[in-house]
């Protein structure tokens, strides 16, 4: 039998998600319309492909072997449109994609070093940018892909998608003064010495910010620029600092407790930038590696980074909704942005 690209797309979703209602809002298809697509799929292949149940789906042994290649039929697809649109594409055209401080630890360099590898002819700029200006620049067309924080990109009229969660705690050294707390707020964080990022950072500027005129007054040992460094730090005990949970290693030994202020919790989006036609088969490449290096971190991280991609959708379907509604987004731009298997 032949299989159909989009059907295989579907297919996966679905076996990830765990749900055929989450796979077709993966797709941007109707759950009657992904239903169909599924037992077509099942009626050509002569076989069940998933177990159906109360609580969502799962595969059977046919669907979980249909999935594992229907992952590799999809990558090498992927590869292959590369390979030809390589003689299309200026070699002085490189991809941008900009993200935060945040995204720009793990994040972006797991994704970037795998495309990288996949795509030997495409070629990328990444910069380092906070979501108001990310969001212009894609607006604007300048740029292909961004990862930004939800808060500061609500309304903004782009295409986006959930990455995951992205929220703010404490973490010092183990043993040390907040061993023992489950919760703090940031004015009881800085009634002690703490360890930043430096003052022109994203991540500083954006808790600054959130912070608001009347912030207590902190006393920073030092500075630096690396979030990995700032880790490392209040992990030796020299302060305590203020980080992203998905920066923090979970086998590495460190007191860390939530921070109980509102502004704390937050997650990163990715966006697509907006540009005349289809989106091109190289962005859509990467955002799919971005999105593999998300569900990795995630794998390794445990609940605080990964989730469940339900609790996902549901922290952001607020703003995303009208966004992935979108009268403007033709059925190839569509193809594009649903490539991948998160």
């Amino acid at each position: 039998m032949r299989y159909d690209l989009d059907d295989l797309r579907l297919f996966l979703h679905i076996v990830t998600e765990g749900s055929i209602t989450a796979g077709a809002e993966r797709m941007h298809l109707s759950l009657p319309s992904a239903s169909a697509r599924v037992r077509s799929l099942e009626h050509h292949a002569g076989v069940a492909l998933l177990i159906r149940g109360r609580r969502g789906v799962r595969p059977t042994p046919a669907g979980t072997t249909l999935a594992r290649h229907a992952r590799d039929v999809l990558d090498r697809t992927a590869r292959l449109e590369s390979a030809v649109a390589g003689y299309t594409r200026s070699p002085t055209a490189p991809l941008t994609l900009l993200a935060g401080g945040s995204a720009m630890h793990r994040l972006v360099p797991q994704g970037l070093v795998s495309f990288l590898r996949a795509h030997p002819d495409v070629d990328v700029t990444v910069c380092e940018s906070r979501t108001p200006q990310t969001v212009r620049m894609l607006a604007d067309g300048e740029a292909d892909l961004g990862v930004v924080v939800d808060d500061e990109a609500r309304d903004c009229g782009l295409r986006m998608e959930a990455l995951g969660d992205d929220s703010l705690v404490v973490i010092g050294q183990p043993g040390g003064i907040i061993a023992g707390r489950t919760s703090l707020t940031f004015s009881e964080v800085a009634e002690h010495p703490l360890v930043g990022l430096d003052a022109g950072s994203s991540l500083r500027r954006w808790i600054e910010e959130h912070l608001g005129p009347h912030a207590p007054v902190a006393r920073y040992r030092t500075t630096v620029a690396d979030l990995g460094v700032l880790v490392a730090l209040a992990a030796a005990g020299v302060g305590l600092a203020v980080v992203p949970r998905r920066a923090v290693d979970p086998d590495q030994p460190l007191a860390v407790c939530e921070l109980q202020d509102p502004w704390a919790r937050r997650h990163l989006l990715l966006a697509w930038g907006v540009k005349d036609g289809a989106t091109p088969t190289a962005t859509a490449a990467l955002a799919e590696h971005l999105r593999e290096a998300a569900l990795s971190e995630g794998r390794a991280g445990g609940r605080g980074w990964g989730a469940a991609a339900s609790d996902r959708r549901e922290a952001v379907s607020g703003h995303l909704g009208q966004a992935a509604r979108g009268g403007s987004t033709t059925p190839a731009s569509v193809d594009a942005i649903c490539e991948g298997r998160c």
